[in-house]
């Protein structure tokens, strides 16, 4: 019952996610638009994989995925992504959880 609202593994994973993400763009904003839209669609797909083998071994409900994506949006606010970008990302995560 306690398990079911235990989130500290999901918003672990979602500032880890979005550290990741960030570790990956970074350096390529200043690119030209079709540059960093290949690095990012790269660094999609690496972080697409690592959301699936966390939902492998981590059982997730309404609760946690809220959870996750809230810890993975502000750790992106708060390292400087602008507003609409990282809406953008975290509807794409939503998308994927």
């Amino acid at each position: 019952m306690f398990s079911w609202s235990s989130s500290s593994e999901s918003v672990r994973f979602g500032k880890e996610l979005a550290t990741f993400v960030l570790g990956e763009l970074s350096g390529s904003a200043g690119k030209a638009d079709a540059k960093f839209t290949a690095k990012a669609e790269k660094a999609l797909v690496r972080a697409d994989q690592r959301v699936r083998e966390f939902k492998a071994r981590e059982r997730m409900n309404f609760y946690k995925k809220a959870k996750l994506a809230n810890a993975f949006l502000w750790t992106l606010r708060d390292s400087g992504c602008t507003p609409e970008y990282a809406n953008q990302l975290t509807d794409w995560l939503s998308v994927r959880l």
